[in-house]
C-alpha cells in the first residue's frame, strides 16, 4: 500500500516539475528551481528503495537518497540565507557542496574492497522492504540530519530579522514547517519507531505548495521584479506594492529617496496618515482608474519622476501588484523651468513684435484707405463706418450662431473689411468724384476697382500675413459688390458661391451708403434704410443676413445717431 502512495508522489511530483517547467518565466530562483527538480528523483528513489531485496541495491539507492537529501536540504540553507538578505558566496557554496560530495569517497571504498565495515539488514515488512545500515554508514545517514538543525536555526533568525528585512514572514513560516516537519520525521525513523519512511509524502506535498506559492513569493523579490534594461539605471529606486496595497519590496536605491521603507515590514499596509502613503495611493488611482502611467511630485527638497506599471512575474500571468520606477528628477525640473522660462519671453517677444508689424500693416492699410477716401469727396468716413458696422454684424452673427462662422475667420473678417475699397486709387478722379450719376462707361471703369482691390491686397499681405487671412482680404475685397441674384460684379456669382465675408461686407457697404450724408443726397431715415435692406434679401443680399440685420439693427441705428450727429 505504501509503495503504490510512493509512486503515486513520484507521479505528481513529476508532474508539478513538468507543469512548473511550462510556465513562462521572465526570472526564475534557482534555489527553488533545484529544489523542484532534485524532489521527484528522491521519491523515485524512495519508491525503488522499497521495492529491492538485494543488499548491494539497497546500497546504491541508500546513498543517492542520503546524497539527494544533503543536497536538497543545503539548497533550503542557501535559499533561506537569500531571503533574509545574506550573501552567500561561491567558496561557502563550494565548499558545502564539497563536504556532501566527500561522503561517497569512503562508501566507494567499501564498494572496492567489500570490507565489512558497513552492512545493510533488509526486512520485509509486507508493504515493501526496510533497509537499515549499520556501521559507518551510521554515520552518513545522519549527516543530513546536521544540515536540517543549522536550517532549522536559520529559519527561527529569520523570523526575528523578518520584522527589519523585506521578506515574508508566510514565507520564512513556510520554510519552517518543511524542516520542523522532516526533523520530526527523520527522529522518529532513525530511532527505528517506523516501518517505512513517510518523507516522499511531505516531499510532494511541499513540491505542490511551492508551484502554488511561486508567484506569490517573487513577488517580493525586486530584483525579480525589475528587467534587465531596468537594472541598467543604477540611479533609480524601484518600489513594489500589491494588488491589495501592501508593501513588497523596494530596492537599495529606495531607501536614499525614502528612508522610511528602510525599516518598513513587508506585507505592511500604507496608511493615508503618511505622506508617502498617500502619494504611492494618489500614483497607482491616477493609473488604474484615469491610465495615467507617468508623472512627478515633489518630494521634501526633491522633485521625483515616476513611472508605474502593473508586473507579472511569469508572461501571460495574472498581474500581482504594481512597480513604481522613481528617478531624481530636481536638475531636470530646473532645466525645464528655465528652458521654458526661455520660452516664455521669446514667445512674449514674437508676439509683441508680430502685434507691431499688424500694427504698422494695418496703420499702412487704413493710410491707404484714408487716402482713398482724400480722393473720394462723395464718401467721407466710409472705411472707418463699414468696418464698425462689420465689427457689429459679425459679432451678432456669432453671438446668435446665424452662420457657420468660426472664431478665427471672424477675426479675419473684422481686421480686412477696411481693405475693401483700396482699388479706388486706381479711379479717375472725375469719375470718383463726379456728383451726377455716372454714365454706362463710367460705371463700368468705377466696377474695376473690387478687382483691382483684391489685387492691391494680395500685394500688400502676401508673404507677411498668413494664408488664411490673405484669402479672405482677397475674396472680401473681389466679391463685396455680388449679388445673391447673380447680377453683381465682378463675377456674377450667384448665391452661396459667394464667399460669406463678401456677404457680410455688402450689408455693411450698401446700409452706409443709405444712412449716411454723401455730397449729392442727405442720410436716408432709418425706418426707410431698413425697409430697403430687409426688400433686398433675396436679390441683392443673402436671404439669410436678414436676421443678423434685424437683431443689430437698434445698435446700428444708435451708432449712426452718433456719428451723424458729429458730422
Amino acid at each position: 500500500m505504501i509503495i503504490t502512495g510512493y509512486g503515486i508522489c513520484a507521479v505528481i511530483s513529476v508532474l508539478v516539475t513538468m507543469i512548473m517547467a511550462l510556465r513562462s518565466y521572465d526570472h526564475i530562483d534557482s534555489y527553488d528551481w533545484t529544489i523542484t527538480i532534485l524532489l521527484p528523483f528522491l521519491i523515485i528513489a524512495y519508491w525503488l528503495k522499497a521495492q529491492v531485496s538485494e543488499e548491494e541495491a539497497s546500497l546504491v539507492l541508500f546513498v543517492f537518497i542520503e546524497l539527494m537529501t544533503s543536497l536538497l536540504l543545503a539548497v533550503v540553507l542557501f535559499s533561506m540565507l537569500h531571503g533574509i538578505g545574506i550573501r552567500v558566496r561561491l567558496w561557502t557554496k563550494a565548499i558545502v557542496y564539497g563536504a556532501i560530495g566527500l561522503t561517497l569517497f569512503p562508501i566507494g571504498r567499501i564498494f572496492a574492497n567489500r570490507v565489512g565495515t558497513g552492512s545493510v539488514e533488509i526486512t520485509d515488512t509486507g508493504d515493501g522492504y526496510v533497509s537499515r545500515m549499520t556501521g559507518i554508514f551510521n554515520a552518513f545517514e545522519h549527516f543530513p540530519y546536521l544540515l536540517a538543525a543549522i536550517i532549522f536555526i536559520t529559519c527561527i533568525i529569520a523570523l526575528i530579522l523578518s520584522g527589519k528585512k523585506k521578506i515574508s514572514r508566510r514565507s520564512v513560516l513556510g520554510y519552517l514547517a518543511f524542516i520542523g516537519i522532516w526533523i520530526a520525521m527523520y527522529t522518529v525513523e532513525a530511532a527505528g519507531k517506523t516501518e517505512l519512511s513517510y518523507l516522499p509524502f511531505l516531499y510532494v506535498l511541499t513540491q505542490f505548495l511551492l508551484m502554488a506559492s511561486y508567484d506569490q513569493m517573487r513577488t517580493h523579490d525586486i530584483s525579480n521584479l525589475i528587467t534587465e534594461n531596468q537594472k541598467d539605471h543604477a540611479v533609480r529606486s524601484y518600489v513594489a506594492i500589491g494588488l491589495n496595497g501592501r508593501f513588497l519590496g523596494a530596492n537599495e536605491k529606495s531607501y536614499d529617496f525614502f528612508p522610511e521603507l528602510r525599516n518598513r515590514k513587508a506585507e505592511t499596509r500604507f496608511t493615508e496618515d503618511s505622506e508617502l502613503g498617500r502619494r504611492f495611493a494618489r500614483i497607482i488611482r491616477n493609473y488604474t482608474e484615469n491610465g495615467i502611467g507617468t508623472g512627478s511630485f515633489p518630494f521634501g527638497n526633491q522633485t521625483l519622476a515616476y513611472r508605474i506599471s502593473g508586473f507579472s512575474v511569469r508572461k501571460g500571468g495574472a498581474v500581482r501588484g504594481y512597480l513604481i520606477d522613481i528617478r531624481d528628477a530636481t536638475e531636470e525640473k530646473k532645466n525645464l523651468e528655465l528652458l521654458t522660462d526661455y520660452n516664455d519671453r521669446l514667445n512674449r517677444e514674437v508676439a509683441e513684435k508680430t502685434r507691431n508689424i499688424e500694427a504698422m500693416q494695418e496703420k499702412l492699410v487704413l493710410s491707404m484707405a484714408d487716402m482713398v477716401e482724400n480722393r473720394d469727396g462723395n464718401t467721407g468716413g466710409h472705411v472707418r463706418r463699414t468696418s464698425d458696422i462689420v465689427a457689429i454684424l459679425v459679432r451678432t452673427i456669432t453671438e446668435n450662431n446665424l452662420f457657420p462662422l468660426d472664431e478665427a475667420l471672424a477675426r479675419d473678417i473684422i481686421r480686412t473689411a477696411p481693405m475693401h475699397d483700396l482699388g479706388k486709387v486706381s479711379i479717375d478722379s472725375g469719375i470718383l468724384n463726379k456728383p451726377a450719376r455716372l454714365t454706362p462707361e463710367e460705371y463700368d471703369i468705377m466696377k474695376t476697382h473690387s478687382t483691382i482691390s483684391g489685387q492691391m491686397v494680395k500685394i500688400l499681405l502676401d508673404g507677411v500675413e498668413e494664408d488664411r487671412l490673405v484669402e479672405t482680404a482677397y475674396r472680401l475685397a473681389r466679391h463685396h459688390h455680388e449679388r445673391w441674384d447673380g447680377k453683381g460684379y465682378p463675377d456674377g456669382l450667384v448665391g452661396e458661391m459667394i464667399p460669406l465675408e463678401a456677404r457680410i461686407m455688402a450689408v455693411a457697404d450698401v446700409y452706409d451708403a443709405l444712412v449716411s450724408k454723401r455730397v449729392y443726397k442727405e442720410p436716408m431715415s432709418y425706418e426707410k434704410a431698413a425697409r430697403i435692406m430687409c426688400e433686398g434679401m433675396g436679390t441683392q443680399f443673402d436671404p439669410n443676413m436678414r436676421n443678423a440685420f434685424l437683431c443689430c439693427r437698434k445698435e446700428l441705428e444708435d451708432y449712426y445717431s452718433v456719428v451723424n450727429e458729429a458730422v
